[in-house]
């Protein structure tokens, strides 16, 4: 299990939001804005040697607010080429120039999706515009009654606002992953809450019998929610830990959690 470190953009400010309250209207509720800027965060994770992190690009596409983000994170990536994937408003059209910014991959969600269903020919074309080694899908997924009338997590768009029809499950895990190298899943119902991680989900991750690295991320708070991912995902799904960090404002020390995972 490793530490995948991250950045999250919103605004052009390095912050920490939860994650089921942005929308375009009201934004997000915010747990922490950094006074440092992308860059910073850049050298850190270089200097600690903790490459594979995410960088989030939280405002819509095509805004003003989406262009200072990124700038922001090419600030972060000229700290560390390499070292950082790169999703939000990933599309073909743009998916060449952040890997010319120095990012080892993108991040895609709602541009392979459509009318809430998996678009094969959009998920074919990226792999074939910029390669499956530099593909990450993004799976966060949310809880939703099913048509048996029990729970089922779904695979969520648009920064987390939109239901799709696909469910998350081994079946979709196993048919996407000839398409791209990585998953990063949010549990979108804990993310920012330092509530606790997401039991269930963690432990479905944990006995999928793929071979494609996962990272998981969502309400981490404490050392001992690093014990239950590392037991749940049975030692196969990375972590990503936000608003619990102590260079996020939270209570686990940043170097402790670093040292955890090596």
């Amino acid at each position: 299990m490793r530490f995948r470190p991250c950045i999250d953009i919103h605004d052009g400010k390095v912050k920490q939001i939860v994650g089921g309250t942005l929308s375009d209207e009201q934004g997000a509720e915010t747990n922490f804005v950094s006074e440092y800027g992308a860059d910073y965060f850049g050298r850190l994770y270089k200097t600690c040697n903790v490459p594979g992190g995410h960088i989030i690009l939280l405002n819509k596409a095509g805004t003003k607010e989406y262009m200072e983000d990124i700038r922001a994170a090419s600030e972060a990536m000229k700290e560390f080429p390499g070292g950082f994937m790169i999703g939000g408003g990933v599309t073909i059209e743009n998916a060449q120039e952040y890997l010319k910014l120095g990012a080892s991959h993108v991040i895609v969600t709602s541009y392979v999706f459509r009318d809430g269903l998996i678009d094969y020919k959009r998920l074919e074309g990226l792999v074939e515009e910029i390669g499956k080694e530099h593909l990450v899908l993004d799976l966060s997924c949310r809880r939703r009654l099913n048509s048996a009338g029990t729970y089922s997590y779904y695979i969520v768009t648009d920064r987390w606002q939109k239901f799709t029809d696909t469910h998350l499950n081994h079946k979709t895990l196993d048919l996407l992953s000839k398409f791209c190298d990585e998953y990063l899943i949010h549990a979108v119902d804990v993310e920012g809450k330092k509530c606790g991680v997401d039991k269930d989900l963690l432990k479905m991750l944990g006995e999928w019998k793929g071979t494609a690295p996962i990272t998981y991320a969502g309400g981490v708070s404490s050392f001992e929610d690093m014990d239950l991912i590392r037991e749940l995902g049975q030692g196969k799904v990375d972590v990503t830990v936000g608003s619990a960090l102590s260079i996020f404002g939270g209570d686990m020390d940043f170097q402790e959690v670093v040292n955890y995972s090596k």
